[in-house]
């Protein structure tokens, strides 16, 4: 699903060449790399602000603590999404609330969302899920409407864009991983919370380094999560690659697309426009999807399911609150969904494999 062993000789060189850069300056956190990096990715996404943090799931419980969202409230959400979401969600203390999704793109459906809404209700937190940003329009509307606040999970859509207008740039704030994997990664983990309101990320500035506004003076309880020097100063040379490696996975997706004719496998729904799929996931659905994996491994193509066990079937989140309608869609696609290869370092001849594959299951 990844290999990045084969990345350009010219990546690793120049990463160490940052690694070195930080090792020689003496400063390992809250540092220049880190403030150059931040002020990158948020120009990148089009907003003004940018707080690195340890990671994408800090990014989401910064993102509600700084608006003051907690205790009593409650954030809605999917259920077909990494944990860290709503892991988020918890860690700040509000309650997560589950709606359905719409099975032809593993999207929040935005109907069961709003049969979700309460008096209680504070915020969605959006999940671009697999790469992609869809129908914002009506999601800010919604939010609008109904006085909510819209948070994003960007961790698998960076710079991903729909009407020119860049994921994590729609709402209040949006929240971004560079696990590894991810199509901007790091490597280690770290995430970034992106913003145009300043008030918002000197909040989170503050929440993210213990509370602390300035040295040794603590006006509220933060925590400790922080994008360091080293992180950061790969980030950024990862960062020049960025285009060029989404453009890849987008021709990788197209190939599929037009090739892949298996009447026993479904392709999730085209994207709005080009751009606004960056395809961190290419997913499927098989319905023989055991037969299906252990054909794929025979062929030597890798796959993976993301995610297998939705939110609300998972042990500690059996009783959260959900659709009043129920989950039935999240559930149909989690027993269905498949990923196959689909990243940069991918070969036209990876990729014929792959479709080819497929095409003889």
């Amino acid at each position: 699903m990844n290999d990045f062993k084969a990345e350009p000789k010219e990546i690793r060189q120049a990463m160490l060449a940052a690694v070195e850069r930080v090792l020689e300056s003496g400063w390992y956190v809250l540092g220049n790399e880190l403030t150059d990096f931040e002020h990158q990715w948020a120009q990148l996404c089009g907003v003004q602000h940018g707080v690195g943090v340890g990671n994408g799931m800090d990014a989401i419980e910064v993102a509600l603590r700084a608006l003051d969202i907690g205790p009593g409230d409650e954030v809605i959400t999917t259920p077909m999404t990494a944990f860290a979401s709503v892991l988020g969600i918890h860690r700040a203390r509000a309650q997560p609330i589950l709606a359905d999704i719409d099975t032809t793109t593993g999207l929040m459906d935005i109907a069961s969302a709003e049969r979700c809404i309460t008096p209680k209700t504070r915020a969605i937190l959006l999940v671009h899920l697999y790469g992609q940003v869809r129908d914002m329009t009506a999601w800010v509307a919604l939010c609008k409407a109904r006085g909510i606040e819209l948070i994003e999970d960007c961790a698998q859509a960076h710079y991903a864009r729909l009407n020119g207008q860049v994921a994590g740039s729609f709402g209040r704030a949006g929240a971004y991983s560079f696990y590894p994997t991810k199509n901007l990664g790091a490597v280690g983990d770290g995430g970034m919370l992106v913003t145009a309101d300043a008030a918002l990320s000197e909040r989170a500035a503050r929440l993210r380094n213990y509370g602390q506004s300035v040295r040794y003076s603590h006006p509220e309880l933060g925590l400790n999560s922080r994008l360091d020097e080293v992180q950061a100063a790969l980030l950024k040379v990862r960062l020049d690659w960025m285009d060029g490696f989404t453009a890849r996975r987008q021709a990788i997706a197209q190939q599929y697309r037009s090739g892949i004719t298996s009447s026993k496998v479904t392709l999730l729904a085209a994207p709005q426009e080009p751009s606004a799929h960056v395809y961190h996931l290419f997913v499927l659905h098989c319905p023989e999807r055991e037969a299906f994996q252990k054909h794929m491994a025979a062929q030597q193509v890798q796959t993976l399911i993301h995610y297998p066990i939705p939110v609300h079937e998972q042990p500690p989140c059996l009783d959260i609150p959900r659709d009043p309608q129920g989950l039935g869609q999240a559930q149909a696609h989690a027993a269905t969904c498949v990923s196959i290869p689909c990243h940069p370092q991918m070969s036209d001849a990876d990729v014929a494999a792959v479709i080819a594959a497929v095409n003889v299951f």
